[in-house]
């Protein structure tokens, strides 16, 4: 048997079982792919992400993240996490950390409380924002339980959009929000009629309110009923909000996962550049354990 160590921690909050919850493997070497979806079956979270050794030296690692059900190019809690987890092992001390994953690199910046110990992270998307086709409004209602009128579309319609992993965002009535009652016949059904989403279709919406924005996330297809934190989601939503207008910087102050009782608080920023919309997330991170996976490899 061979160990393996671990650590999980909450991403997006600042207290214990609250935020979205990551396990991260923090030397996968010798791991195989079978192995990983394994592990990350086994934890059930989100996601699970696996520690590698860097393909360019002058990066600090490369990162693979596991869904339940399969590998992601791109992640925002896996990012921060897995950032704030080997900061903790005292990587990143002089600088930002640098993680390769498959849709690019991703520079992870930890914040730290006044004793130098790590205490969230802020990441830079790996992509700028694009935007693919748009998805019918009742396709959307249904895939939620709601009605086709709780789906607003006053300024943009239910559409694809990635900074390096790609989501359908929607806009909701803020009533509607704690409504919705995801409808896994529906979801297969609309993701069928839309050959291009590739079987993806991870949903997220949306209201807006006096602070900020409110969020949920559905992605019954890859084995997550609903994710407390998506900064994979957010990143490319404020990028999307940004340009809907002329300004060439936006903030927003994302609350998500309240619905499911673990209260997330993502810090999303998007800015206008000659190369495109380009997203950052940051948030909290708080360490909930420490452990040793043994396995026979």
């Amino acid at each position: 048997m061979r160990p393996y160590s671990f650590e999980t921690a909450d991403v997006f909050t600042s207290k214990q079982f609250g935020g979205n919850p990551l396990a991260v493997i923090t030397d996968a070497r010798g791991l195989s792919t079978r192995h990983m979806q394994s592990i990350a079956a086994e934890f059930n979270f989100s996601e699970t992400t696996f520690v590698l050794l860097p393909e360019d030296p002058a990066n600090t690692a490369r990162v693979r993240i596991f869904n339940r059900t399969a590998e992601m190019p791109f992640a925002g809690h896996p990012s921060i996490g897995t950032g704030y987890v080997l900061a903790g092992l005292g990587r990143g001390r002089n600088g930002p950390l640098h993680l390769e994953v498959p849709a690019g690199l991703v520079r992870v910046e930890i914040e730290r409380d006044a004793e130098g110990r790590p205490t969230g992270g802020k990441i830079t998307a790996p992509q700028p924002l694009s935007v693919g086709g748009e998805l019918p409004v009742e396709g959307i209602a249904s895939c939620l339980g709601l009605n086709p009128d709780d789906v607003d579309t006053s300024e943009h319609a239910p559409c694809l959009v990635s900074v390096g992993v790609p989501f359908v965002v929607a806009r909701l009535r803020p009533d509607a929000l704690g409504r919705c009652s995801p409808d896994l016949s529906a979801f297969r059904g609309l993701a069928a009629a839309h050959p291009w989403l590739e079987g993806r279709l991870s949903l997220h919406v949306y209201c807006k309110f006096e602070a900020g924005l409110r969020a949920r996330m559905f992605a019954p297809l890859a084995g997550t009923f609903e994710d407390p934190a998506t900064g994979s989601a957010n990143a490319p939503l404020g990028a999307l909000l940004l340009s809907l207008g002329t300004e060439p910087h936006a903030e927003f102050e994302v609350r998500q996962g309240e619905e499911m009782g673990r209260p997330s608080v993502l810090h999303v920023t998007a800015e206008r550049r000659p190369s495109g919309l380009h997203a950052t997330v940051a948030g909290r991170c708080v360490t909930v354990s420490r452990g040793e996976l043994l396995l026979s490899v």
